[in-house]
C-alpha cells in the first residue's frame, strides 16, 4: 500500500511527508481505536490519592479499591488530570512511578533517596521519558520494584470497578457504539491492502483477559486469518516503554521504519513511530488542543478526529496531476 504525499497539504497535514510504501501498521488500542476504557478519570484519581496520603501497609484492599472508585471524576484535580494528558501512552509502571516520587517529593512517602535526582525523575516522566541512566538509591530501587506492579494491579482494579466491567458487557451487545468512527472500515482497508497490522498498548497482555478481550469483544480479531495480526504490550512489573516494545516488534518483523505506518492517541507512540521514521497519524478530537499541540510538536504526520474522513483516504490515492 502507498502513501502519497500532497502539494497543497491536505486539511489533516500537520508536518510533511514523503511518499512510501507501507507494508506494516502499528497500532495504540484506547483512545484511537476502542472508547471502551475511561481511563484519565481512574488515573487521576488513583495518582492524586498516593501523592497526598502516601502508600498505607494494605492500600490495595478491597475496602480502598471502592473508596477509590467513588472519587473517580468528582472533582477537578490540576496536576494529575494534566499529567493523564502528558503521559498518555507511557507505560503503565511508568505512570505509578510517577505518582510514588511524587508521594515522597511531597514527604508522604518516607524512603531515603536522593531527593535531588528524585525531583528530576518526576520532571522528566513528564516530558515522557522512562528510562533513565542515573541509580537511585537502594532503598528507592527496592520499593518501587515493590509498588510500582502493586499499585498498576490496584489502578487496573479501580479502573474495572469504575467504568471497564459495564461499558465491556454493554459493547458485546452494541461493539459500534465503543469503536472510534471509521476504526474498523480502516483496519478492513488496511488487510485488503496487503498491510499486517498489529495492536501495541501499554497495558498488560493476557490472552483472553483485559485489552485481549476488548478488542475482540469490539470485533478487531487477531491471529492469521483476523483484522491484525497479534497485540503486543507489556506487564504487570516490567517497565516496558512503547518505543521499546516498537523497536523490538520491528526488528522482530525485519522491518524498515519507512516501511510502517503508526496510529495513535499519545506522546509515546507517536515520539516512537517518528523515531523509527514511520508515518504517523494522531486520533484525537477537535477539543483535545492539549494532545494535539504535543502530537505537533512531537512531528506527527495527520491528525484526524475518525477514520471516517475522506481527506484521510485521500493519503492512499495517487494525486491526478
Amino acid at each position: 500500500m502507498r502513501i502519497y504525499d500532497y502539494e497543497p497539504k491536505l486539511p489533516i497535514t500537520v508536518n510533511e511527508y514523503k511518499s512510501r510504501d507501507i507494508k506494516y501498521a502499528f497500532h495504540d488500542v484506547d483512545g484511537t481505536h476502542s472508547l471502551i476504557r475511561t481511563w484519565q478519570p481512574v488515573m487521576s484519581a488513583v495518582l492524586s490519592d498516593v501523592i497526598e496520603n502516601g502508600l498505607s501497609d494494605r492500600y490495595d484492599d478491597e475496602r480502598n479499591v471502592t473508596r477509590l472508585v467513588d472519587l473517580c471524576g468528582k472533582t477537578k484535580r490540576p496536576e494529575t488530570d494534566s499529567f493523564c494528558i502528558e503521559s498518555a501512552g507511557l507505560s503503565g509502571i511508568t505512570q505509578m512511578e510517577w505518582a510514588i516520587r511524587r508521594g515522597i517529593e511531597e514527604n508522604k512517602i518516607d524512603i531515603y533517596c536522593d531527593r535531588s535526582l528524585n525531583s528530576l525523575k518526576i520532571k522528566e516522566i513528564w516530558a515522557g521519558r522512562e528510562i533513565f541512566e542515573q541509580e537511585d538509591s537502594p532503598e528507592l530501587k527496592t520499593f518501587l520494584d515493590e509498588n510500582c506492579g502493586r499499585l498498576f494491579r490496584l489502578y487496573e482494579k479501580v479502573l474495572n470497578a469504575f467504568c471497564r466491567d459495564k461499558n465491556l458487557a454493554d459493547a458485546k451487545n452494541d461493539p459500534e457504539k465503543y469503536r472510534v468512527k471509521g476504526s474498523m472500515k480502516f483496519l478492513r482497508f488496511l488487510k485488503e491492502q496487503g498491510v499486517k497490522s498489529y495492536f501495541v498498548t501499554g497495558a498488560v497482555v493476557e490472552q483472553g483477559k483485559g485489552m485481549a478481550e476488548e478488542i475482540e469483544t469490539l470485533g478487531f480479531s487477531l491471529g492469521k486469518n483476523g483484522l491484525a495480526e497479534a497485540l503486543v504490550g507489556s506487564t504487570w512489573d516490567e517497565k516496558l516503554p512503547k518505543n521499546v516494545i516498537m523497536k523490538k516488534l520491528l526488528d522482530d518483523l525485519g522491518a524498515k521504519g519507512e516501511e510502517v505506518l503508526v496510529a495513535g492517541d499519545g506522546r509515546s507512540e507517536i515520539f516512537a513511530g517518528v523515531e523509527m521514521g514511520a508515518f504517523t497519524i494522531g486520533r484525537l478530537d477537535k477539543s483535545a488542543k492539549r494532545q494535539r499541540q504535543i502530537l505537533t510538536e512531537i512531528g506527527v504526520n495527520v491528525i484526524v478526529e475518525n477514520f471516517d474522513n475522506k481527506d484521510f483516504y485521500r493519503l492512499f490515492k495517487k494525486p491526478q496531476s
